[in-house]
C-alpha cells in the first residue's frame, strides 16, 4: 500500500506551481492559493488545506478559479492523507478538464480509492484511465495490485504475459516485476510448464541467487530430465554460488570420482573446506578420507591420461575421446581437452551427441580464449533430456 500511496503525489509539484503562477485569478483567490503552494513545499499540508478553504470562500468564483482551487485542494489533501477530500476534488477536476488530461486524473482517482480500500471504485477509475489512453508505470502497478487482491490470477497471467512479450518483441529486457507477476500467477493457476519457462527468463535476465535456487531446485524434477545430469546440476550450484549444504559438497565430490574426474572432486572438496561445510563436526574424519581418496585418484589419473588418450583414439566410437578430453579439462589442460573432445565428436558414433557438445561448450568456456565459440556450441545443444537446459544455464553463467 505504501507504493500506491506515494503514487498519488505524482502531480503535487505541478499542481502547486500552476496554482501559484496561474493567470487571471483575482487576488483574493490567487493569494491564498499561492500561500497554499508555499506551505505544501514546506511540508505543511493541513495548513495548505486551510488556505485553499480561504480561497474557496470567495463568492462568484469563475470556472478557472474553481478548477485551480480543486487542483490545489487535491494536492494538499493527498499530501495530508485526506483521501475523501482528495477524491471529491479530483472528481470535480475530471468533470472539467479536456480529454488529454482525463486519463491522468482518472489514474489519480484510482490510486486514491485504493488507499480507501474501495477496490471496486478503484477498478472503475482505472478502467476509465486506460480507456483514455493512460499507460504509465503507475497505471500498471495499480492494475497489478487490483488484480492481485481480486484473486483473478488468470487475468494477471494474461496481462503480465502481454507485457513480457511486448518487451521481448521490442528487443528490451522484460521488467522483473512483470516476470515475477507472471511466475506467481502461473504457479497459482497450476501452469507448471509456464512457470518453469518464466523462471528461466527471470534467471536469464536477472541472475540472482534466489532464481538460481528456484530453477535448479526444480530442474531435476522436470519431465524427461535424465539422471545422468545430476552432477551437472551440482556443478551449476557450485558455479552460481548456491551450494551451501555439506551433503551437496560430498555428493558432488563422490559423483566426480565416479565419473573419473578426481581433480574436479578435489576442487569441490577444497571449496567445501574453505566454505566451512567440510572438515568440521562429527563427519570431519569422513570428509578427510574422501579428500585423501581424491588426492590418490588424481595422481593416478594424471599418470594414466596419455595412455587413455592413445587407447581412445583407436576406438571406433567417439565417446571415449570425449571422456578423456573432459578429464584433461578437469586437470587444467583445457586446450588438450578441447582438442580430444572435438576429435571424439568428429569420429561420431556417440551415444549422446548433445552430451559431447555440452562438454565441448563447457571446456571452451574454461579456456578463456573461445567465449564466442563456447556460446555458439552451447546454444547448439538441443536435446530435451536435460542437456539443453544445462547448456542454456552455462550461457547465463559464462566463463568461470
Amino acid at each position: 500500500m505504501k507504493i500506491l500511496r506515494d503514487l498519488t503525489l505524482a502531480l503535487v509539484a505541478a499542481v502547486w506551481l500552476s496554482a501559484a503562477t496561474a493567470q487571471g485569478l483575482r487576488p483574493e483567490v490567487g493569494k491564498p492559493l499561492q500561500q497554499a503552494g508555499e506551505l505544501l513545499r514546506a511540508g505543511k499540508a493541513r495548513e495548505a488545506l486551510a488556505k485553499v478553504a480561504e480561497a474557496e470562500r470567495v463568492d462568484n468564483r469563475t470556472a478557472a478559479e474553481q478548477l485551480t482551487i480543486d487542483r490545489m485542494k487535491a494536492a494538499a489533501a493527498q499530501r495530508a492523507g485526506d483521501m475523501g477530500t482528495a477524491i471529491q476534488a479530483l472528481e470535480s477536476i475530471h468533470a472539467k478538464v479536456g480529454a488529454a488530461e482525463k486519463g491522468v486524473v482518472a489514474e489519480q482517482l484510482a490510486s486514491a480509492y485504493v488507499q480507501q480500500r474501495n477496490n471496486a471504485k478503484a477498478t472503475e477509475w482505472l478502467n476509465r484511465a486506460t480507456q483514455a489512453g493512460q499507460n504509465t508505470a503507475t497505471t500498471r502497478q495499480l492494475q497489478a495490485y487490483l488484480q492481485s487482491v481480486s484473486g483473478d490470477y488468470a487475468a494477471i497471467a494474461q496481462d503480465a504475459a502481454a507485457a513480457v512479450a511486448a518487451a521481448e518483441q521490442a528487443g528490451r529486457r522484460p521488467d522483473e516485476g512483470d516476470l515475477l507477476r507472471l511466475a506467481d500467477a502461473q504457479q497459482r493457476t497450476g501452469n507448471q510448464a509456464g512457470y518453469g519457462a518464466t523462471l528461466g527468463k527471470l534467471l536469464a535476465n536477472y541472475p540472482k541467487k534466489d532464481y538460481w535456487n528456484a530453477y535448479l531446485g526444480r530442474l531435476p524434477r522436470k519431465s524427461g530430465f535424465a539422471p545422468r545430469f545430476e552432477l551437472d546440476v551440482l556443478r551449476l550450484r557450485l558455479a552460481s554460488g548456491t551450494m551451501d549444504k555439506t551433503e551437496d559438497y560430498m555428493e558432488m565430490a563422490q559423483l566426480s570420482l565416479q565419473a573419473g574426474l578426481p581433480a574436479e572432486a578435489l576442487r569441490v572438496i577444497e571449496q567445501g573446506y574453505k566454505a566451512g561445510a567440510l572438515g568440521t563436526g562429527p563427519e570431519a574424519q569422513r570428509h578427510q578420507r574422501l579428500r585423501d581418496l581424491a588426492l590418490k585418484r588424481d595422481a593416478e589419473v594424471r599418470t594414466k591420461l596419455p595412455e587413455l588418450a592413445t587407447e581412445a583414439a583407436v576406438v571406433k566410437e567417439g565417446d571415449s575421446l570425449v571422456r578423456v578430453g573432459y578429464a584433461y579439462v578437469s586437470i587444467g589442460d583445457v586446450d588438450r581437452g578441447i582438442e580430444l573432445i572435438q576429435q571424439g565428436i568428429a569420429k561420431g558414433g556417440l551415444k549422446h551427441p548433445d552430451d559431447a557438445r555440452l562438454r565441448l561448450g563447457m571446456a571452451q568456456l574454461q579456456s578463456g580464449k573461445t567465449k564466442g565459440a563456447a556460446m555458439q556450441t552451447l546454444r547448439g545443444v538441443k536435446a530435451s533430456d536435460g542437456a539443453a537446459d544445462i547448456a542454456r544455464l552455462w550461457t547465463v553463467l559464462g566463463p568461470q
